[in-house]
């Protein structure tokens, strides 16, 4: 039996084939980068922030797969996962992991000083992550806690004076993040509730779409915050509306039975994250 090519299982363990969470994790720095500019957001912070979001991702993958390779085997959508199908071995995964740490590490050393030191207490919520969904139903509000971290590195990295409004975006953040991965979760509802596993989309069940109604109205609300604490030109809240609009399609299109229908609607999120870039760079541009 051929194996498959060792490069070809980093790209497949790191998730390289599915980029969405490369995107959702790298936009809550942008936002911040643009947030705490005094105009256009710098290009170079920009840049490192995509970069560093790509390989601590995929660094990220991997840990997460070591952590849960026996549940993995159990669930439709992970099994076949290189270390659920015994492709790559868990020694092997944490050489990868080890590699792609200190590539984010050469990325996060680029910072100044303060950020390098913001951005490694997001350690602490990396590690933990995995464990949460075996311990609590709120994995997806530490998510959202480790996922926007990024704001903060990007305010460190600014120079920048600790606002309210950056809270208040970290705090819509937590709650889109909340969101998008409760719909993210219910692709795993049945398998979840056989292995005793827990997860936001358990808890709401039924309830679920009118949850997310109420938790990306507070995300929505928190953003609108930040942009009028800062000041931002009214065109920032056409940006606001434009993303009411498109998760009034996210939830009134959900069928929560239907793993694909999940899918789509989680990865759509991607255009919120761009969405919101762009508002907070054109609200900062015309003020």
């Amino acid at each position: 039996m051929q194996r498959t090519p060792i490069l070809e299982l980093l790209f497949e363990i790191m998730r390289l084939h599915r980029p969405v969470g490369i995107w959702l994790l790298m936009f809550p720095c942008w936002w911040g980068v643009a947030y705490t500019s005094s105009q256009f957001p710098n290009p170079w912070f920009l840049m490192l922030f995509a970069v560093g979001s790509t390989v601590m991702r995929g660094a990220g993958c991997i840990y997460n797969d070591i952590v849960d390779h026996d549940l993995d085997k159990k669930v439709a959508r992970t099994q076949n996962r290189p270390l659920a199908r015994g492709d790559l071995t868990i020694p092997q995964a944490i050489i990868f992991m080890i590699v792609l740490g200190m590539i984010g590490a050469l990325i996060l050393f680029q910072f100044p000083d303060k950020a390098i030191a913001v951005g490694l207490c997001s350690l602490v919520l990396v590690i933990l992550y995995p464990f949460m969904k075996r311990i609590t139903y709120w994995p997806q509000v530490f998510l959202g806690l480790t996922f926007n971290w990024g704001i903060w590195v990007a305010w460190a990295a600014s120079g920048q004076s600790l606002s309210l409004g950056l809270l208040f975006l970290y705090l819509g953040g937590i709650l889109w993040t909340l969101g998008y991965d409760t719909i993210y979760a219910c692709q795993d509802r049945e398998d979840d509730l056989l292995m005793g596993m827990k997860s936001s989309a358990i808890k709401f069940g039924g309830s679920t779409k009118p949850a997310l109604v109420l938790i990306y109205s507070g995300a929505l609300f928190c953003w609108s915050v930040a942009g009028h604490l800062a000041g931002f030109h009214k065109w920032f809240y056409g940006g606001i509306l434009a993303m009411a609009f498109h998760f009034a399609w996210q939830v009134l299109s959900l069928d929560i039975h239907h793993p694909k229908n999940c899918g789509k609607r989680f990865v759509s999120n991607i255009y919120i994250g761009a969405i919101l870039f762009i508002t907070i760079v054109i609200g900062k541009i015309l003020n």
